[in-house]
């Protein structure tokens, strides 16, 4: 299974497609920009957007008696939908399909899972898509000045999205309510996985949120998974700018500090210090795979075929290969 949010839990999800596992995505629900941010105001639900991006990447269009390059077409078909944004210049410009669609049934189930059963199973999803609290919650992040002559060096931050805008540099987030459920289905999917992935993605506003809702982190501290943690290809403005691989894994146990690590996953030509990475990762336990995961024409993006099989190699899955993806061996057995 797959932890996180936006294009970092995208960038899991299509490669786990690729490899023949049952796949559960558990999904931030903290954004309050943009679409999300104004569905959740204006209705006060869940901010539909990282899940409706876990969907698409799950999105397969499969039909029983479908060929594979019939569920491929009909699948990328259903992702275009889903991503699509509401254009002109009224009430609904810039909203996406998708949002509008898990709103719609939001509403009309007052249930966030069972809503997200609903679009699973229309857009044939190869997995699950779950909430990680069935309540919107918001992030607090302290950030610290980044100019030497700026006269208030500390700031507390409120709001994912205005985090994400910070010119400063972010040292510790929080979830409001720090007491938040959890969405029992995640908890549930968490025990029961052979492995997680936490990460890539927004470090401060996808990533670490999972580990500050009580219930996950207990889980996640719990669990028998393989715990596989997937670092980014390149720091982001503002939550991670000057972040070194090995500052990443810090600030995941400064939040955690009960979390253990089992994989490292980074990509081979953006670390700069390999030996250092290294020695980090034996300290807290962890195996350390490094492996060319970004696309070639983009540096900035994991590319889902090589990330595949770093994930592959990262929980020993078979090496039989099929279709283009990496399946399990015959004495393998899991859900990711």
């Amino acid at each position: 299974m797959a932890l996180g949010g936006g294009h970092g839990l995208h960038a899991s999800l299509s490669a786990l497609r690729l490899l023949d596992v049952d796949i559960t995505a558990v999904v931030t629900v903290a954004d309050d920009g943009g679409s999300s941010g104004r569905i959740r105001r204006e209705l006060g639900l869940l901010p539909p957007g990282d899940l409706r991006m876990a969907l698409s990447a799950l999105a397969t269009g499969r039909l029983a008696g479908h060929s594979d390059r019939a569920e491929s077409s009909a699948g990328l078909a259903w992702s275009t939908v889903l991503q699509h944004r509401m254009g002109g210049a009224g009430a609904l410009a810039g909203h996406p399909i998708g949002n509008l669609l898990l709103t719609g049934l939001m509403e009309l189930h007052d249930d966030a899972v069972t809503a997200l059963d609903a679009v699973a199973e229309l857009v044939g999803a190869r997995g699950r898509v779950l909430p990680m609290s069935a309540r919107p919650l918001d992030l607090m992040a302290d950030v610290a000045s980044v100019d030497p002559d700026d006269p208030v060096q500390f700031r507390r931050i409120r709001g994912q999205s205005a985090i994400a805008a910070t010119s400063g540099r972010v040292t510790s987030v929080r979830l409001i309510p720090e007491d938040a459920p959890a969405c029992p289905e995640a908890v549930q999917a968490i025990l029961r996985a052979d492995a997680v992935i936490l990460g890539p993605g927004s470090w401060f506003t996808s990533v670490i949120p999972h580990l500050l809702v009580p219930e996950l982190a207990a889980a996640l501290t719990t669990t028998d998974a393989l715990m596989i943690t997937v670092l980014n290809l390149e720091p982001q403005v503002g939550e991670t700018d000057g972040f070194s691989p090995e500052e990443h894994l810090r600030v995941l146990h400064e939040h955690c500090p009960q979390l253990g690590v089992d994989v490292v996953i980074a990509d081979r030509d953006a670390v700069l210090d390999g030996p250092s990475l290294q020695s980090y990762a034996e300290g807290i336990g962890a195996r350390l795979v490094l492996a060319p995961i970004a696309l070639a024409e983009s540096g900035a993006r994991h590319d889902p075929c090589k990330l595949s099989l770093a994930v592959a190699e990262a929980a020993g899955l078979g090496r039989t290969k099929s279709d283009g993806g990496f399946h399990r061996g015959p004495t393998d057995e899991g859900v990711l």
